[in-house]
């Protein structure tokens, strides 16, 4: 992929890389969690299929999602934005209705920005969230006999994206799973309450599979998935039998399924409501070279290097 020889490149210019890897970076010293999301035309989203408001409403909310996998308590977004010079004034005006809303659900105030002129909408949010919890969290906090859990369900963004892309029906839910996305930010309250240590969690805006190929990889710990335990709408099952899809690789790769992700001790699991958390797996011992192993009935899979390279979402070859 090139994003990551990408981000390895970027990293060796840097004095100081370390705040590189997470989808967040915690700075010690301000107290603060800052975050930062770009929406493209044409490789994010599609000005035939969106609205402006809920352009506005996505480009704020998978900022929050990443701040929830921190495990931060949202407070300012800025946003910078690119548009052709023949756009309407009514754009703008539902497009920061949109931010607005979002913003007044979460209690985040918008602070600040920049408009330039470009060919394509292009919509960069900069979030900043406070450090409520004792705990911090990283993909690498992944530990020997964790649970591993999801919020929501799968699949349903991938369906709904299929759809608006080829003028298919599909029902609302799965329409609005793609261009309203929910951050699970009340999820992500609810954990920092309760847990004891450091954890490992992940929003999977590039997919459950690729979650989980990111926590193998930086905790170095191979993970079992029982892909039957994994939620997934009837809804997705139906459109996909209706237009011949494998809706089990819309669920492991389907991508921008704004769910938490995350690995945590027994202790912990007991107490969460099974109606926002689902266990889909455990983690396995470390592993020099580690596997995601999903099992499905009686058939296994092992979620290696070339299979997540396959499969995984790759900005530069759309």
């Amino acid at each position: 992929m090139k994003e990551l020889k990408y981000l390895e490149i970027i990293k060796k210019q840097l004095d100081n890389s370390s705040y590189i890897g997470d989808d967040c970076a915690y700075i010690e010293d301000l107290n603060i969690f800052v975050t930062q999301d770009t929406l493209v035309e044409d490789v994010h989203f599609s000005y035939n299929t969106t609205t402006p408001y809920l352009l506005g409403r996505k480009s704020v909310s998978v900022n929050l999602s990443d701040l929830a996998a921190a495990l931060a308590q949202p407070k300012y977004i800025t946003v910078s934005l690119s548009v052709p010079k023949l756009i309407k004034d009514c754009f703008i005006e539902e497009l920061y209705r949109g931010i607005n809303d979002v913003c007044h659900e979460f209690n985040v105030s918008v602070i600040g920005g920049d408009i330039t002129g470009s060919d394509k909408i292009v919509i960069s949010v900069c979030a900043i969230g406070k450090k409520v919890c004792e705990y911090l969290t990283s993909r690498s906090y992944a530990k020997n006999g964790d649970y591993i859990l999801v919020t929501g369900n799968f699949g349903a963004s991938a369906a709904g994206f299929h759809s608006l892309s080829n003028f298919l029906y599909a029902e609302e839910n799965l329409i609005n799973a793609h261009l309203n996305p929910v951050p699970r930010v009340k999820e992500a309250e609810i954990i920092s309450k309760i847990i004891s240590r450091n954890i490992a969690v992940m929003d999977c805006s590039d997919g459950l599979a690729d979650a989980l190929y990111k926590i193998a990889q930086n905790s170095k710990h191979s993970l079992r998935i029982d892909f039957e335990k994994v939620p997934v709408l009837k809804e997705v099952k139906r459109y996909c039998n209706s237009n011949s899809l494998d809706y089990k690789k819309l669920v492991k790769w389907g991508a921008e399924d704004y769910e938490l992700l995350l690995c945590v001790d027994e202790k912990t699991y007991k107490k969460l409501d099974s109606r926002f958390f689902t266990a889909i797996g455990r983690i396995l011992n470390k592993d020099s070279n580690p596997l995601i192993i999903i099992k499905d009935g009686n058939k296994s899979e092992n979620i290696t290097k070339d299979v997540f390279e396959n499969n995984s979402f790759n900005h530069f070859e759309i």
